[in-house]
């Protein structure tokens, strides 16, 4: 489930006590659960981890970035259940790999947990690295996006505005819930085309995009009914309380407070949007 908040929230929280460190190493803990997807193989990974400053830590997209003095990266991508996190997991089970530091601290250990191990980490050199994540490979970060970014990518493609809003191509970042709020907020049907989009509504929608994001990032990340997403503490973020129609179908509309939140299927995903609000 971690979107572009939840991702900036574990950035924002492992960063002050990661960055400037130096790895005494990394293992792969005892997990008798589904094996992530982890290259390159243990040793070589272990060897060129070894000894090394983690310079900078930094979000790209829905992906964590553990910058090495060395110039190689981890790349960690969470997917649907995967955490980063310094203290108090939510279970020792799911626990799948442990980078140490040498200093000891406060936070001894960095972990990546995952209950149903669809997370991927990657240890990359510099150009695996651009080739991964750089050379168009992803569209701009959702929250850096202008109004011009959007008229230009949006005209595009004719696919419903919500499934073009999960094109990590278009726009990189945004997931099936905030699209789902980010659509209520502009007051755009998530059926409607991308390219038929006015001027208007274009701008509606990079505001949208911007303040639910940032909301939501306040608010430290949604954590749903299935408890899965925690911060870097094992806290639960609070959006989730200022969802407009995620979840809700059947509910009175909290913004119009006359429409019933519909869901709808589209590119077997779920969309919920009001139909008063969102003609």
């Amino acid at each position: 489930m971690p979107e572009l908040p939840e991702v900036e929230t574990m950035v924002r929280g492992i960063r002050p006590h990661v960055e400037g460190r130096v790895l005494a190493g990394v293992r792969k803990c005892a997990c008798s659960c589904r094996p992530l997807s982890i290259a390159p193989e243990w040793r070589a990974l272990r060897r060129r981890a070894a000894g090394q400053r983690v310079v900078a830590v930094r979000r790209v997209a829905k992906r964590i970035v553990l910058e090495l003095g060395s110039g190689d990266a981890f790349v960690i991508e969470p997917r649907m259940t995967g955490l980063m996190l310094l203290a108090d997991p939510p279970d020792e089970g799911h626990l799948r790999v442990a980078w140490q530091f040498a200093d000891g601290g406060e936070y001894p250990t960095l972990w990546f947990w995952d209950r149903r191990g669809l997370g991927t980490i990657r240890l990359f050199d510099p150009a695996e690295l651009s080739a991964a994540i750089g050379n168009g490979r992803l569209g701009i970060d959702a929250l850096l996006m202008s109004e011009a970014d959007w008229r230009e990518r949006c005209a595009r493609t004719a696919r419903p505005i919500k499934v073009a809003l999960l094109d990590q191509k278009l726009a990189a970042g945004i997931g099936n819930l905030y699209a789902s709020e980010i659509l209520h907020e502009a007051g755009i049907h998530p059926a409607r085309a991308a390219d038929s989009l006015s001027r208007k509504r274009i701008a509606r929608l990079c505001r949208a995009v911007r303040d639910v994001l940032e909301r939501a990032i306040r608010h430290e990340g949604s954590t749903l009914s299935d408890g899965t997403y925690r911060n870097a503490l094992n806290a639960a973020g609070s959006y989730q309380n200022e969802h407009r129609v995620y979840a809700r179908a059947g509910e009175r509309c909290r913004t119009c407070d006359r429409g019933a939140i519909r869901r709808i299927v589209q590119a077997q995903r779920a969309t919920f949007y009001c139909p008063v609000c969102q003609r």
